[in-house]
């Protein structure tokens, strides 16, 4: 017996002999001519050194060997089996997956996805909103548009968009009420809400708790929505991204921005995602026309 991997194929072949008794038979449900088949049958009892069927003019029939080897030989035909069709849903069109906290799939950015959708009909997209960092390394998703307060993964390929600013707004209510503060020095008396939770960094918590006292804090939110609404109701002040909030007239900022709060607002892409010629054709148009919105 020869110490080589054995051709699947001549495996192929012997279980179509079994199955339909016959060389001529299994010629022709393989699509092969008689005298391969028989020749794959030889090329098979060499490989493995033993006789896997008596010929006779009745024929091919099994012998104790061949009949011993029939249980393995669909354990390799369900492998292969397995691997083509693995193989096939990996080479099947896959959604460009998109996270980013949902305030950023706005109009303008769907409307850049959906022009280069347009010349691009075969490319799907999947859009998961969600304020946790997804890990792209781990294939949670594609591509993230990222706010980083510290150097990402340098692993992953990165465009940068802009530069973060945040301030502190207030509502119209509020402002009527209490007024609003013209500096970060000037928070005392003041109401505020604020948005926290464990699976992201609390930056905007810590540093008001760094200026105020902790029951100034009125209200708590673990969803950034939740705090935007608080704002508006005129609840109290919250920090949030000014490019965010601005376009909101029934929002008011308070002072400039706040500077030590600044972040690189980032596009990162998944080093697997990035071999796939779609993704990098993505990224290149896309980057720059969303860039744009952060310039205007």
């Amino acid at each position: 017996m020869q110490s080589e991997a054995w051709n699947w194929s001549d495996i192929r072949v012997f279980l179509m002999v079994v199955r339909e008794g016959s060389t001529l038979a299994a010629s022709r449900k393989l699509g092969l001519a008689q005298p391969t088949v028989a020749r794959r049958i030889d090329a098979l009892e060499h490989a493995t050194g033993l006789v896997l069927f008596e010929r006779d003019t009745r024929g091919f029939k099994l012998t104790k060997n061949g009949h011993d080897l029939i249980k393995s030989a669909e354990t390799v035909e369900a492998a292969a089996n397995s691997f083509a069709r693995h193989a096939v849903e990996l080479s099947e069109a896959k959604p460009i997956r998109i996270t980013a906290y949902a305030a950023n799939f706005s109009p303008r950015m769907v409307d850049i996805v959906n022009e280069f959708s347009t010349t691009n009909p075969g490319i799907a997209f999947e859009f998961l909103p969600s304020v946790r960092a997804l890990d792209l390394i781990a294939g949670e998703a594609d591509i993230a548009l990222r706010l980083v307060r510290s150097a990402p993964d340098p692993n992953l390929i990165s465009r940068k968009i802009s530069d973060a600013k945040w301030s502190l707004f207030g509502g119209k209510t509020y402002e009527e009420q209490f007024g609003l503060p013209i500096s970060s020095k000037d928070l005392e008396g003041h109401r505020f809400v604020t948005f926290q939770r464990g699976d992201v960094p609390n930056v905007f918590h810590d540093w008001l708790l760094e200026r105020i006292e902790p029951e100034q804090i009125v209200a708590t939110y673990s969803e950034l929505d939740l705090m935007h609404a608080a704002i508006r109701a005129g609840h109290g002040l919250g920090i949030s991204n000014v490019k965010l909030l601005e376009p909101d007239e029934t929002l008011i900022r308070c002072f400039d921005e706040i500077e030590e709060l600044s972040a690189p607002h980032l596009l990162l892409v998944s080093p697997d995602a990035y071999r796939r010629p779609e993704v990098r054709a993505f990224v290149k148009y896309f980057a720059p026309r969303y860039a744009a919105i952060y310039k205007e």
